[in-house]
């Protein structure tokens, strides 16, 4: 019996971090350059229903039964087989790996729930599309934050950008002509649920000061998301800098990440700013082809990492 296998890229927020959690839009892209792997193939002699889990990219090699019952790894698992007979499922064993860092803002949770269910689903005989692999992504990653906004699991699973405003239904960016992000990480591990409790304690006292922030960060993705689909990706550069003030300000921005974003843009970066929940985590800088100069400037500034990622373009020529 053949292996299964399948992959799911990283995930990025260029604009709308916090603003979203108050109605404003966000928008998010896949990072095809960093990926998780998962594959699945039968242990000939092993016993119906047995799975076994190798991902020593997280020191893990269990049976799937051994796992605690609210693991993510088993969740996953379990979103795929359900309440299948024993005798109806083939020993096997599902390896992962992955080069997308974890605790970054990067969807690494996401990424791997969606391999894994997509290569499982796949080796049961089950093709599942891309709407059924999000939303069952979507049901584990309710384990690893609680509430999630979807937003991880629709980008990883249809590995295309999205344009989310909170209660509305994705919508799937038109890319009107492909443009270069370069991500680097400050080291430091994202606070994603710290500075939401922070942003938002400062919000109930000082409601309209904030709700004013959010909705300039609100119009910033509404004109990028206009820009993006018109074809004008250099522009993006400004709002990417505004984005990062208006951050600032929420007070989820740290020297670490100021410096890097201060880094890329003096190298030539056409502009930056923070991504994600921050307190850590990553930057964004939007990038022409010569990188170089500016990843040398990021990692001298402390950049633990940098990953460079294209947004195709989504036009069909002609």
């Amino acid at each position: 019996m053949p292996a299964f296998t399948a992959t799911a890229p990283g995930k990025i927020i260029l604009f709308g971090e916090h603003a979203v959690v108050y109605g404003e839009p966000a928008i998010a892209v896949p990072v095809s350059s960093i990926q998780t792997r998962a594959s699945v193939k039968a242990v000939i002699d092993g016993i119906s229903g047995e799975i076994q889990i190798d991902a020593p990219d997280i020191s893990l090699s269990s049976s799937v039964s051994e796992l605690d019952p609210d693991h993510p790894l088993r969740a996953a698992v379990m979103a795929v087989v359900g309440n299948k007979n024993p005798e109806e499922i083939p020993a096997c064993k599902i390896q992962i790996s992955s080069t997308i860092p974890t605790a970054s803002g990067l969807g690494s949770g996401a990424a791997v729930s969606a391999a894994l269910i997509r290569a499982l689903s796949a080796f049961l005989g089950q093709r599942l599309i891309d709407e059924q692999v999000s939303d069952l992504t979507f049901e584990v990653e309710k384990i690893h934050h609680g509430t999630p906004s979807g937003i991880d699991n629709t980008v990883i699973a249809h590995q295309k950008p999205v344009y989310y405003v909170r209660g509305e239904p994705f919508e799937f960016l038109s890319i009107g002509e492909p443009f270069s992000i370069l991500i680097a990480g400050s080291g430091i591990p994202g606070h994603t649920r710290e500075a939401v409790q922070r942003v938002r304690k400062n919000w109930i006292n000082d409601p309209d000061r904030y709700d004013s922030i959010f909705k300039s960060i609100g119009e910033i993705s509404k004109t990028a998301k206009d820009l993006i689909d018109a074809g004008s990706p250099a522009d993006l550069g400004p709002l990417m800098n505004e984005n990062h003030i208006l951050l600032q300000e929420l007070g989820v921005s740290t020297p670490e990440l100021d410096l890097l974003v201060e880094t890329a843009r003096q190298a030539g970066a056409l502009g930056a700013k923070l991504s994600g929940g921050g307190l850590g985590g990553n930057i964004i800088a939007l990038v022409d082809e010569e990188t170089d100069q500016i990843t040398e400037a990021l990692t001298k500034s402390g950049a633990a990492y940098t990953l460079n990622s294209t947004i195709p373009s989504t036009k069909i020529p002609g």
